[in-house]
């Protein structure tokens, strides 16, 4: 018997003027935790739909070998059939069923012609335990958070006897607590004999977990590095990852020229009516010409209602307290009226709420400011182009052209489009929140670029991230929040990662 899982060899995969996939070569181990990296676009995903039939046998070139037979997949139901589970970054769960329906869904266990309930709710609370998930099988999906969430993706994954378990950006959007929990349960699993390949952007993550670590870059295999050698660190994946050292992935900002305060929120309170309670608390907070403000906390913590609230309260918050922009006091009932105050704010959620996935670059750059390219009313379609072209370039957003489809860009480009589009509105205080989830190395590197130059500019930026790293590298102060409320604010000097997890946490 081989001693590998899995052989992907010389997998090629085109689409219409695009190789996605070159003689890719890829090696699971038995029992071991296998990680798969590269920038966005480098043909990870790919790569993973291919083995797990989502483009089935014929459409790609090359041989998957499983368990030492060769396979020809034609749907994800014949790789599901061998014991080959895989989890998106997007859970698929019904948010209305319970947990033991999600686990089992499509999967019923049935005595004769009718679903055994009985047999599925114990068998589900076996799954749950195995997983480490103390919740009752019968409690609905929406309920649970987004970590918990994926414990159950898991638990439906095991549920159909896996062998080879892929996760694709599992921790991307948990906290650090439950990032931390899903990375112990994964050793834990392989000590069990599942072989686990994991898609990640977290380089800490790879470096925490990894026997193995695969860089793949513009659809080829570049190397495999192992743990057990001492090969993996994060300047040698970075390396392999971007073709070049970079020596620090968060940009300096030598001179520093931080004025006067610019906006300042005091009492600052936001009941959100739906969930009968206060989500913002008594926040004061300031933010002065020419700096980043970092706004740490975990999830849940009340980081982007906050920032809703200062952005024209869009999700119409009860607000009390007071704000002040340049000295003057400030009411935005709107968020047309923040817009026109100077303020922006890059959500989260690029492709739920901050972008037009079906539509080009050029309309989704001008499409929070078309009076900027309106006369009398009508768009100057001219003028659209010029706009898109300067952000297109300026923000280096790689597209074959100003048409093409926003759906169709890497992450980190989409975020380049979403940064554009507030860009164009003139903002004098840009909110970004989770600036970089979900994006590669290079492509954060870029980012912060891009933030410093605004910065060197004048503008002024509050950033939320879950990412500590981050906050610690690209922030002039730090607001810890917990709970709807200011914990604490921290110079760099005395922000570490122990000070903000230990005011994160109160």
């Amino acid at each position: 018997m081989s001693e590998y899982i899995l052989e992907m060899n010389n997998i090629s995969k085109e689409f219409p003027g695009v190789k996605a996939l070159s003689n890719v070569n890829f090696k699971v181990k038995k029992g071991e935790i296998h990680c798969l990296v590269g920038e966005n676009g480098a043909g990870k995903s790919t790569l993973m739909k291919v083995l797990s039939g989502v483009y089935p046998y014929g459409n790609y070139t090359g041989d998957i070998v499983y368990e030492g037979k060769v396979q020809q997949f034609n749907e994800i139901s014949d790789s599901v059939k061998v014991g080959i589970g895989i989890i998106y970054q997007e859970l698929a769960l019904f948010p209305d069923l319970t947990v033991y329906e999600n686990i089992f869904a499509g999967n019923e266990q049935k005595k004769g012609p009718f679903v055994d309930w009985n047999k599925t709710i114990v068998q589900a609370t076996e799954l749950l335990q195995k997983v480490k998930l103390r919740v009752t099988p019968e409690t609905l999906i929406k309920e649970l958070g987004v970590g918990k969430q994926q414990l159950v993706e898991i638990a439906k994954a095991l549920s159909k006897d896996v062998n080879l378990l892929i996760l694709d950006e599992p921790t991307a959007a948990l906290n650090e607590d439950d990032s931390e929990n899903l990375l112990v349960l994964l050793k834990e699993l392989k000590e069990q004999g599942i072989s686990c390949i994991m898609i990640s952007h977290k380089l800490k993550e790879v470096i925490n977990i990894a026997d193995k670590v695969t860089v793949l870059r513009d659809g080829q295999t570049i190397c495999t590095l192992d743990a057990s050698e001492g090969e993996v660190s994060e300047n040698v994946i970075i390396k392999n990852m971007v073709g070049r050292d970079i020596e620090d992935i968060y940009p300096k900002r030598p001179d520093k020229k931080i004025g006067e305060t610019i906006l300042e929120l005091s009492d600052w309170t936001a009941y959100d009516s739906q969930l009968g309670r206060n989500v913002v608390k008594n926040v004061k907070l300031e933010v002065k010409k020419g700096e980043i403000i970092g706004i740490a906390g975990l999830m849940g913590s009340g980081r982007t209602e906050l920032a809703l609230s200062i952005f024209g309260n869009p999700k119409n918050y009860k607000i009390q307290g007071n704000m002040k922009m340049f000295g003057e006091k400030k009411v935005l009932k709107h968020t047309s009226e923040a817009i026109k105050a100077g303020i922006a704010y890059v959500t989260e959620d690029r492709k739920g709420d901050g972008l037009f996935l079906l539509q080009d670059i050029k309309s989704n750059v001008s499409a929070a400011h078309l009076k900027g390219i309106s006369t009398k009313g009508i768009l100057n379609l001219n003028e659209e182009v010029k706009v898109g072209t300067t952000y297109k370039d300026s923000l280096y957003i790689k597209a074959s052209s100003l048409e093409q489809i926003v759906g169709k860009l890497s992450g980190g480009n989409q975020q380049k489009v979403s940064l554009g589009k507030w860009l164009f509105t003139g903002p004098k205080i840009l909110i970004l929140d989770e600036p970089t989830r979900g994006i590669d190395v290079g492509a954060k590197f870029e980012i912060y670029t891009i933030m410093n130059e605004l910065i060197n500019e004048g503008m002024s930026i509050i950033m939320i991230s879950s990412e500590l790293g981050e906050v610690l590298g690209m922030s002039d102060r730090v607001y810890v929040m917990a709970e709807g409320s200011v914990k604490g604010e921290l110079t760099m000097e005395e922000a570490t990662q122990e000070t903000i997890m230990e005011l994160a946490t109160q």
